[in-house]
């Protein structure tokens, strides 16, 4: 299975695709954002992506309010829940500038959608359609996003194997280009996050989905995480991305800085080169170590011609000169004559027994 974003082909075969999740770290400037696009193309990255809320069409402020308190990464907000998505927010007007920044700096643009107008803004800017995690309870929202015919990425992040059967049941009834991300949605950047990735999921989403595109979502900055995935399957990885993650905002602390970012995408490619072939044979740059490395049977002291074989005769040395034989070959070296005078240590050969 593959898919091809803008020219770009993504499946097994082919180079692990990255984008950086903008998102809210653009801190309400549009340079700034242009800017971070052309950091995010000298890191590596394939994909540059924002995202498009409104915050009256994401948040609901009489909901927030009527919560014990801000929780979870919002704990940490000074300002209210739809504050804060209101000022994160991107005007729908900044799309045609981003879109030439991606060009220009010959990346792809992308942005998450979360309601049916951004949805439908998008469509003439957007290669493919991202679904962040929080629209895994708002189905009917990718489903419009999969009526267009590009590509869907799903991260699935704050969910459970229900939500993800679900969702996937409609988004493959009319979309079969799908990228199945795992996620997992905690925004802290605590450490301890590592241990919730869990990213043998991807394992049970080959299983169940063999012929889908599989993706890591991640919100962690070790490059661990990402390789390991990418050694499961994952040939999709989005990741949020700043220019430093000193800065206020809500995303900058957990995002990859541009050495980070670089880091992560070289450990990847090293790791793509080390994948290598499903069979196992001796390796080209193994040849020489092939013969220095391995043992074969060698003469134990200086025997004549005529000589019987016996096993004090006998010794498993390196290295194994090519033709000689090895340590398996002894019951058919045993009991036969040498067919010449063999100095001690020569390797013994077919042609040595008479």
């Amino acid at each position: 299975m593959e898919i091809t974003i803008q020219g770009r082909k993504i499946g097994l075969q082919h180079p692990t695709y990255f984008i950086a999740d903008i998102a809210a770290n653009h801190d309400g400037s549009l340079q700034r954002a242009v800017e971070l696009i052309r950091l995010a193309k000298e890191a590596g990255a394939d994909a540059a992506k924002f995202q498009n809320f409104q915050a009256p069409k994401i948040v609901s402020d009489y909901g927030f309010r009527s919560l014990d308190g801000q929780i979870g990464h919002q704990a940490a907000w000074t300002k209210s829940v739809v504050e804060v998505y209101a000022e994160a927010s991107i005007p729908f007007e900044w799309t045609p500038t981003l879109k030439e920044a991606c060009e220009e700096f010959d990346i792809h643009y992308f942005s998450s959608p979360y309601d049916y107008d951004a949805i439908e803004m998008l469509d003439p800017y957007v290669p493919a359609y991202k679904a962040g995690s929080s629209l895994i309870s708002w189905p009917q929202a990718i489903l419009r996003m999969a009526e267009f015919g590009k590509p869907v990425m799903i991260a699935t992040g704050d969910s459970d194997m229900a939500d993800v059967e679900r969702t996937m049941e409609m988004l493959l009834a009319v979309n079969r280009q799908v990228v199945l991300m795992q996620c997992n949605t905690n925004y802290t950047a605590a450490e301890g996050n590592y241990d919730h990735l869990h990213l043998n999921v991807l394992k049970t989403y080959a299983e169940r989905w063999p012929n889908v595109i599989l993706g890591l979502s991640d919100h962690t900055q070790s490059a661990a995480p990402v390789v390991g995935a990418v050694a499961l399957g994952a040939r999709v990885i989005e990741r949020h991305f700043t220019d430093s993650n000193e800065r206020d905002g809500p995303d900058h602390k957990f995002a990859l800085n541009p050495q980070n970012w670089a880091h992560m995408v070289a450990e990847v490619r090293i790791l793509e080169r080390a994948l290598g072939s499903a069979e196992k044979f001796v390796a080209e740059n193994e040849k020489e170590t092939y013969i220095v490395q391995r043992h074969c049977l060698r003469a134990a002291r200086q025997i004549k011609a005529g000589e019987v074989f016996s096993e004090d005769m006998l010794e498993v040395l390196r290295p194994a000169t090519p033709g000689a034989l090895m340590a398996w070959d002894i019951p058919q070296v045993l009991g036969r004559k040498a067919a010449a005078d063999l100095p001690y240590g020569k390797d013994i050969r077919p042609e040595d027994l008479a």
